[in-house]
């Protein structure tokens, strides 16, 4: 348990650091990606992304070199007046029992963020949406654990 304590620490301040905390892109891996990188001493994270308003991708983490756990996502913006910092702002916010995406909810002004998650971080799977005023405006859904 204390390793899955410090890897669930690092993951967080990994997230906010990169993407959510307005991270640096690191060189792509791939053809057009999008690719943030975090480490600490023997531990990195590594998240990867294609497109913008309809986007996949996985974040991952290592620990000496060697995969340790990931998490696969897809996503899209359905609506008007999407905020791309309101999701970062959201994402900042992420839990640690479930340090996966955001919290269960977030608001701020006409917005308002929600994930529902099952499933525990060896394995679990979670849709996230985003309102505004009302209407949902943005959709992902995410899934992943451990692949060790």
């Amino acid at each position: 348990m204390a390793l899955e304590k410090e890897i669930i620490e690092f993951l967080i301040r990994a997230k906010k650091a990169t993407y959510a905390g307005k991270g640096a892109e690191t060189s792509s891996s791939r053809l057009k990606s999008h690719d943030l990188k975090y480490e600490e001493g023997d531990l990195m994270y590594y998240d990867t992304y294609l497109g913008g308003e309809k986007f996949a991708g996985e974040e991952a983490l290592w620990i000496s070199s060697n995969p340790y756990w990931s998490m696969n996502y897809v996503g899209r913006v359905t609506g008007d007046h999407f905020s791309g910092d309101f999701l970062k702002e959201a994402l900042l916010e992420v839990p640690y029992d479930k340090p996966y995406r955001g919290p269960e909810e977030y608001t701020n002004g006409d917005y308002v963020y929600k994930s529902e998650v099952e499933g525990s971080f060896d394995w679990f799977r979670g849709v996230e949406t985003i309102s505004h005023q009302g209407t949902v405006i943005y959709e992902c859904y995410y899934h992943g654990g451990l692949i060790v």
